[in-house]
């Protein structure tokens, strides 16, 4: 029978211990908060659960326990020692004790434990206030460092060489502390040694020693690392027994430690010890490479409770991480990557970003672009393979200043290939998919028609006024928006951009841009049964900023299963695509869909507190009924022209519709706006508000939530520019007299308003 090991982590970090207990024919469960993590995609068991969650970790434990007995429980490359002592004490599983764990995650608690037990490492005050910080560097003397006591990869972690720079320094650390718990020790001047070590029954074998290249002052960003070591042996040897000493002081009596150690005038000192392996790509990737041992193996052997195998190096090569860093700025392009892979001694290429990424300077390890692997006879050969390497490897990177929609679209037309062609003109005429795809079901047409629909109406200007400055301000449900447009729910990264852009990223590219531009994104909930959660994620880490549309299923249970949800992740409101009852992706994914009558809409509607939106409204009866079944909005729109073929448009339908239910509902439309002059038509028809939706997701897989924000904020300002020549000084003074509808080669004005 398969013996069951735990892995507290799912990221880049933990895959090789994960790859490594499978091959050792283990079952492996994968614990992430994030569904996609790439380990997460390898476990044989995934679950849902953040390493910080310590209680919750434990209740997930337990419970697959009773299904599949754990045998042991790990974690290498990230701070979730606690959660893995907890996990391990809970189910009687070999590990240290939880306040031994602690002691090895807190710094606060590790400096004082050192203190105790008399092992070198730097002077230290608890700092939880200002006044307290300003306390600590006059009995310290300068120069100090400040840094969170509960965080990892040098984030918030900063130098202060004088008084002046203690109030900026501390605002920087209190950033990056989850409790906002900090600490200020004596800086410690000297070379730095990162090294691992496996402890079995309190007996310490030392694996990798490597110099640490720390980088950026005043912070401290580790650019890279060599392995082995290229002190003298005595320097080495001098190090590894004051991390012995650190070790027993924490109480790590099995399982592994990482330290990072400073050579000082005054000897080794303990700079961080944690009770794991580390990461920064040494015990899985350069000590290997460097040895030939695999150390994933003998942590994962301790963790089951038996001796490691052989430690003994087979060979000794000399293997270095160096970090690819940019110039600060937005990710255009990506290339030269492949092509770098071949070089002789290059062994790993990770790319951090993408394009649309915003790039700065790195104050923090988890803030670089890239990392580069190489493996050779001698330190020399390996740099210089490093070297070849980033000269092959081109980050295109612009200033926010360059960024324009033709560097957006180029950079999307790139990675969305034939799945849209990223027209200059996005109407449907040209359209390179259906559905699904980018496109519109059957022939296009009522994509088409939508935008055909909007040029039936023209503006008629008025140019004698004083107005220079529009005020384009508007709310919505409490909420302000910088004017009255929000992205429009789009979904199904792989399905319908065809893997272009990764699910999360994509709703966080959207949510986030929306943001900064001043207005907010509706959110798509997708044909697979799960994808909701995705969208509710980006949306909870946005503080709720969004609003989720939730498809027709035909149990109306998991509707309102999916608004609970969004209710706990803070949405302003939710709605549902009524009109997504005959829909091609839900009948891919076998997916149950069916109409709603009155009945059901008024009880799925008064399940919630949430203002609640009806999206698909084509014709006055219905917007009556939305009306009657206490909906709070409605949006006027036949899905984008994505459901069937030969519907009107939606600009055609919107009078009636104004004049059926104006003033009872909210009254919203999309389908093929895409210009400022566009947005001011609906307006004069009687719309209140305007979603957008292909030219934003476009935005968001050519370059993120920059180019999302940026195409928004051009289209506020085209909008601005359209009232001005219409005389509106304010939302309030667009009215149906600046439009004129085309009808037999004549002029026909409106009076919606």
């Amino acid at each position: 029978m398969k013996k069951t090991i735990m892995v507290i982590g799912g990221g880049l970090l933990q895959v090789p211990v994960i790859q490594t207990a499978q091959k050792m024919g283990l079952r492996v469960i994968v614990t992430d908060y994030n569904p996609n993590a790439l380990g997460m995609k390898y476990a044989d068991i995934p679950i849902v659960m953040s390493t910080r969650d310590i209680e919750g970790s434990v209740r997930v434990a337990k419970k697959q326990n009773e299904i599949t007995p754990i045998s042991g429980v790990l974690t290498v490359g990230t701070d979730a020692s606690a959660t893995v002592a907890a996990v391990a004490n809970a189910l009687n599983l070999p590990g240290i004790k939880f306040e031994d764990a602690i002691a090895a995650t807190n710094k606060i608690k590790m400096r004082t434990r050192f203190f105790e037990h008399g092992v070198p490492s730097p002077h230290f005050f608890p700092v939880w206030s200002l006044s307290d910080a300003k306390k600590a560097c006059r009995v310290l003397g300068f120069p100090v460092v400040i840094k969170p006591s509960d965080n990892m990869g040098a984030r918030g972690v900063v130098r202060i060489d004088n008084k002046n720079q203690i109030a900026d320094a501390f605002a920087f650390a209190k950033s990056a502390s989850p409790s906002g718990e900090l600490i200020i020790e004596e800086f410690m001047q000297g070379h730095e040694l990162s090294i691992d070590a496996v402890v079995c029954n309190g007996e310490v074998t030392f694996t990798g020693i490597a110099d640490r290249i720390i980088e950026y002052p005043p912070h401290f960003v580790e650019t890279g690392h060599t392995m082995p070591s290229q002190l003298p042996k005595e320097i080495q040897d001098s190090a590894c027994e004051v991390m012995k000493a650190g070790i027993k002081a924490l109480g790590i009596h099995s399982g592994c430690a990482k330290g990072d150690i400073k050579i000082t005038k005054d000897g080794p000192k303990i700079g961080e010890l944690a009770a794991r392996l580390s990461g920064g790509f040494m015990s899985a990737y350069t000590y290997p490479l460097s040895t030939g041992v695999n150390l994933m193996r003998a942590a994962i052997e301790v963790a089951l409770g038996q001796e490691p195998g052989n430690l003994e190096p087979l060979y000794n090569r000399v293997s270095i991480e160096r970090a690819i860093i940019t110039r600060p700025g937005i990710v255009k392009k990506i290339s030269g990557v492949e092509e770098a892979l071949k070089i002789p001694s290059i062994a790993e290429i990770f790319i951090n970003v993408k394009p649309g990424d915003k790039v700065k300077k790195p104050t923090s390890n988890v803030e670089k672009a890239g990392h580069i692997i190489a493996v050779a006879d001698t330190l020399k050969e390996a740099e210089e393979a490093v070297r070849k390497c980033k000269e092959m490897i081109h980050i295109e990177i612009c200033d926010e200043s360059e960024l324009t929609m033709d560097t957006i679209n180029i950079s999307a037309r790139e990675r969305l290939r034939k799945v849209c062609y990223v027209c200059k003109q996005c109407n449907g005429r040209d359209c390179a998919s259906g559905v699904p795809g980018m496109g519109g079901a059957g022939s296009g047409a009522s994509f088409r028609r939508n935008s055909e629909a909007l040029l039936n109406y023209k503006i008629n200007t008025r140019v004698i006024h004083d107005v220079t400055n529009p005020d384009t301000l508007t709310s919505l449900f409490g909420i302000n928006l910088s004017f009255p447009v929000m992205a429009a729910p789009i979904t199904g990264a792989v399905t319908n951009l065809g893997g272009a852009i990764d699910e999360l990223d994509y709703n966080i590219a959207v949510v986030k841009g929306c943001m900064d531009a001043g207005t907010i994104a509706f959110l798509g909930d997708g044909a697979d049964p799960e994808k909701y959660k995705i969208a509710l994620e980006a949306l909870a880490h946005f503080g709720g900023m969004g609003i989720p549309i939730f498809k027709p299923r035909a149990n109306n249970d998991e509707i309102i299963k999916r608004i609970n949800a969004a209710e706990k992740a803070g949405a302003v409101a939710v709605g549902m695509d009524i009109d997504a009852i005959v829909f091609k992706t839900m009948e891919l994914k076998h997916q149950a869909v069916k109409p709603k009558s009155l009945s059901e809409l008024k009880s799925i509607i008064s399940s919630t507190h949430l203002p609640f939106i009806l999206k698909g409204i084509m014709n006055p009866r219905d917007a009556a009924m939305a009306v009657e079944a206490g909906a709070h909005a409605l949006v006027v729109s036949n899905h984008g022209g994505r459901v069937l073929d030969e519907m009107v448009g939606t600009m055609d339908v919107l009078e009636d519709i104004v004049r059926e239910v104006r003033g009872h509902i909210h009254i919203l439309i999309d389908g093929g706006f895409r210009t400022g002059v566009d947005i001011l038509k609906a307006l004069a028809l009687g719309a209140e508000y305007v979603l957008i939706g292909r030219p934003v997701a476009i935005a968001a897989v050519g370059m993120g939530s920059e180019a999302v924000a940026y195409y928004l904020k051009t289209l506020q300002a085209e909008f601005k520019k359209a009232m001005i020549l219409t005389g509106c000084a304010s939302l309030e003074d667009i009215t149906g007299d600046i439009v004129r509808k085309i009808h037999h080669n004549s002029y026909q004005p409106l009076d919606v308003r």
